[in-house]
Order: C-alpha cells, then structure tokens, then sequence
C-alpha cells in the first residue's frame, strides 16, 4: 500500500508542539485552532506509525520517535524558509529577505545601525536578524548571512575576514567611586566580578591565557550575554566588554589595559548566494560596518 507523503504543514504543527508542549499554545502560535493541531498531530502519527507524544502534568511530553523526527521537521522548516526568502527577490533589484545570524552582543548592539543604513539605502531589503550564541548552519540555510567570532570550516562557504575585536575589563564609574580601581589581577579577589554561570569557549580562552584568574569568584553570573552587558552598565562590578563598544559609553571605565582578548571576526556565507543582489549588498555592507566598529 502506498503511504501518502505528510504535508509540510504537518511538520509545522510538530515543531511548534514539540516547542510550546501543547495543542493549545502551538495553535496561538500558528493561528490555528486545537483541533486542527490535534488532527495534523494525529495525521502524523499515522504515517510515521509511532506515537509523538505522552500526557503529562508538564504538558505534551516528545517520545522516542518525536526526538528522532526532530532534526528533520527543522531540516524541513529551514528550507522552507530558505526558499520563500530565495523567492521574495527578483534576481536584478535589491529587494526581498535576507536572514543574519550573529552573536547575542553583535546582533543586539553592533548590528542595528548598520542594517538602518543599509535599508534606508535598499528601501525593498526585509532583514530578518537571529540574535543567538548558537551557530546557525549555512549550509542548511537555516540563514543566509553569519557573522562569526571563529574561521568558518566548512567547505562552499564565502567568507571574509574583517578583523580583531578587542576585549578589555571594564566596570562603571559609580561602582569605581564606591569600590576603588584594582591596580593588579589579585585585587580582583576584593571585587564584585561579573561572569557566566557555565564553562564557554570564552572563559576556557580567558583562563588558558590568564592562569592568575583561577579562583576568582564572581558575584553576578548569568548564561546571556546582554544580560551581563547591562549589569556591568547598572554597576554591579567588574566584567569583560567589547573596547569599540565601551567607547560609545563614557561611564564605562576600562581596568587593567593590560589584560585583553580577542575576537576575530568573519562574515560568511553560501557560495550560490554571491550572484544574489539582496545577499551580495548586505554581505558588503556588514562588512563595511563591522570594519568601522573595530576601527572606533
């Protein structure tokens, strides 16, 4: 017997459950109502002949069988959005969406008035820009655009190199006047650091080049990085920050100039984009502005 191939619009259903926990949240979320969520559910599970979910108090709980679904249903969505951003141009006017992927500080910070200079230039550019830590996969398409605080390794790729951002240590004026200024790595020990609650790339980076900053303990932590820019700018304590970005901000004072890391920076992306207009104009024009913000 043949089995009819599941409409896309089932794959949605069961991501937007898988993301919510419920029939009634994923149906807000797609503008549908319950149960038409609960029949392409169902649907699903007839084709896949397996069940997706088990009640619990917490909600809609994924089986086995929805986790291994997962990856493919995402695999699904993200060319599928791949294709409506391809088909939202013409091939000769720079028009349509692009989607950017950058870090958290970047994509929050950095990149706002360089996409308001871009758009106010290509009034027909929609930009769709994911703030995340998480690397997005070009190749998958799961964006167009990506910069990048590491060298791109993966093959087809266009990348360009834009340069170094500097990380220094900063803290508040106001904290400073209540606190003192460190003179040295072990008067840091007095202060009130500002940190993430879990081992990153970053902190194995700051340790492997600063071995004397084992011990220190930190009075604020936090997984996201906004959140420990604005406790750094409320004056909280001592943390890392972004040099270019400190010098938009004159309350913020850099410590110990000695003590830096470094970012480098790449804007990356597939290799079929570079004849597309809309691509090719926000590729050149994150570049550009990315080489400005280092520059100061």
């Amino acid at each position: 017997m043949m089995i009819r191939e599941p409409s896309w619009d089932f794959y949605r259903t069961f991501l937007a459950v898988l993301e919510h926990g419920s029939l009634s949240a994923a149906a807000r979320e797609l503008g549908l109502t319950q149960p038409t969520i609960g029949r392409h559910i169902g649907a699903l599970e007839e084709t896949v002949g397996s069940q997706l979910f088990t009640r619990s108090q917490q909600g809609l709980l994924p089986t086995d069988a929805a986790l291994a679904l997962k990856p493919h249903a995402q695999a699904l969505a993200s060319t599928a959005a791949a294709l409506l951003r391809a088909a939202s141009g013409s091939r000769d006017d720079v028009s349509g969406t692009v989607r950017i992927s950058a870090s958290e500080v970047i994509g929050t910070e950095v990149l706002p008035p360089i996409l308001a200079s871009l758009q106010a230039d290509h009034p027909g550019l929609a930009i769709e820009l994911s703030a995340s830590d998480t690397v997005e996969d070009l190749l998958q398409r799961e964006a167009d655009i990506a910069v990048r605080m590491v060298e791109p390794a993966q093959d087809a790729l266009l990348a360009r190199r834009v340069g170094t951002i500097t990380l220094g240590l900063f803290a508040h004026r106001h904290y400073l006047a209540r606190h003192g200024e460190p003179r040295n790595v072990g008067d840091l020990h007095h202060h009130r650091l500002i940190g993430f609650d879990r081992q990153t790339a970053f902190i194995r980076a700051m340790m492997k080049r600063y071995p004397q900053f084992d011990g220190l303990s930190f009075a604020f932590k936090s997984d996201h990085s906004i959140v420990l820019h604005n406790a750094l700018r409320a004056g909280i304590g001592i943390g890392f920050y972004q040099v270019p970005l400190a010098k938009r901000d004159g309350n913020l004072v850099r410590l110990l100039p000695d003590i830096e890391l470094s970012l480098d920076t790449w804007v990356a992306m597939h290799e079929n984009l570079r004849t597309s207009p809309r691509c090719r104009v926000t590729f050149d024009a994150l570049v550009a502005g990315l080489l400005d913000y280092i520059r100061g």
